[in-house]
């Protein structure tokens, strides 16, 4: 079964989902946040077919969330790095994580206090804001 592509689409949440839109990809993204950089890390940590790991890879380079650079050990393997974009995936997934309110392997920390951190909305004043306090509208058009 073919994918539907949403990379023409006006939403940039759907032109997401194109990148990021199934389950690997997130979860590679994970694990490239808490230190993973070589495919046999990948694989070892998911348990992904090599075949699958591959093509997700692929297009998370090809999409600008990582990209390949030498090992830093100098062997001739090749690594994978988040780049700025992919970096910006980590509240993503925080999110994610906060949603799904199970036991998790994995925290946010505040990395000056060792406590954990959450994410919350804001107003632009600073006041805290729930959910009922917010709806999504359609952007005004420029």
């Amino acid at each position: 079964m073919k994918r539907t592509s949403f990379a023409k689409e006006e939403c940039p949440i759907a032109r997401s989902l194109d990148t990021v839109g199934d389950w690997w990809a997130l979860l590679i993204v994970r694990d490239a946040f808490i230190g993973k950089k070589r495919f046999g890390e990948f694989q070892a940590s998911l348990g992904v077919a090599k075949n699958i790991l591959t093509v997700r890879l692929k297009k998370l380079v090809a999409d600008g969330v990582l990209v390949m650079v030498p090992a830093s050990d100098g062997s001739a393997y090749k690594e994978y790095v988040l780049t700025e974009k992919g970096g910006g995936l980590l509240l993503v997934l925080v999110a994610l994580g906060q949603w799904g309110c199970g036991e998790s392997e994995f925290a946010l920390v505040d990395r000056k206090k060792g406590k954990r951190a959450r994410l919350e909305l804001r107003a632009e004043d600073g006041r805290k804001l729930e959910l009922d306090d917010v709806q999504l509208v359609p952007a005004p058009a420029e």
